[in-house]
Parts: C-alpha cells; structure tokens; sequence
C-alpha cells in the first residue's frame, strides 16, 4: 500500500473541534487579526484560504456578519463581497496566473454548503489540464505549495 503524508494537517485534525462558536467564520471574525489564513481584511468582509483547497490559492470572501443567504446582505455588504472578488481574481492572477476561475456561492445543504449559516464566495484558480487525475482515482489532493507560503504571498499581493 502506498501512503501519501501529509504532516502540515495534524493541527487541524487535533484542533477541529476547538471552535469557540458554531461558525469558522464567525470564529475566525473574532480573533480575525490572529487567525493565519485570513490574507485580507475589508469594513464588512475578509478573504481567507480554504482549509481544504481544490487549489492553491483557494480563496474565499466571507461577510463578517453571520449571514446564510444573499438576499440578506445589506447594500455595503454586498458591494464590498463583489469588490474583493474582483479584488481576489487580480491578486491571484499576479501570484499565480492561473487560467481561468471557478467562483462561486453554494447557498443551503442541498446546494453543498460546507458552513451552513454563514455564506462565503469561493475563488477557485484553475489552469489548463489540471484535471488532478489523483482526486479521481485515489480521493486526494495534491497541492504544490504549503498553506503558509500561499498565505504569505497572497497578504503580499493584498497589500500592493
């Protein structure tokens, strides 16, 4: 049998079920300047990497207010999730020049949401044949780059 480790995991396997609330968001809100994968922080949302990425640079804009649906948004809200969108398709482009995107809301269990309640765009880079045979036929990822070196470069472009 053939093993693939993946050592980096082990804190968030022991600490999974340290959360303070029922959110990850609403938890990551709260200690937002101490949490290491928030890479950009906005008046009424923030940008934090998946920690189950499809990709590198897994992306998503997350409304600091615990809101489950798009029709709940207030006007500031809305506009400030489309902004860092935008926002997160230019920095990803300059970091990582992926060639094209997967963006998007998965609203309610039925639509696979992961966070029930608290509703989140992802950013997905995607680049020409990466198909990620693996994910097919052994049900794993395989990502290139250590979540704390996407995190730093992401926070650099950010902040540029």
């Amino acid at each position: 049998m053939d093993r693939l480790w993946t050592p980096w995991r082990l804190q968030y396997v022991t600490e999974a079920n340290k959360l303070t609330s029922d959110c990850i968001f609403c938890d990551a809100v709260a200690n937002i300047d101490a949490e290491p994968l928030v890479v950009h922080v906005g008046q009424a949302a923030f940008v934090i990497l998946n920690k189950f990425p499809y990709n590198n640079g897994h992306l998503m804009i997350v409304p600091r207010r615990h809101v489950g649906w798009l029709s709940e948004l207030e006007g500031p809200e809305l506009d400030e999730i489309m902004g860092l969108t935008q926002m997160a398709e230019r920095v990803l482009t300059s970091v990582y020049n992926p060639h094209g995107y997967n963006m998007g809301l998965n609203l309610g269990k039925p639509a696979g949401a992961g966070v029930l309640g608290h509703l989140h765009m992802h950013v997905v880079p995607r680049w020409n044949g990466d198909t990620n045979f693996i994910s097919v036929v052994g049900e794993t990822r395989v990502l290139p780059e250590e979540m704390t070196t996407t995190a730093s470069r992401l926070r650099a472009a950010f902040k540029s």
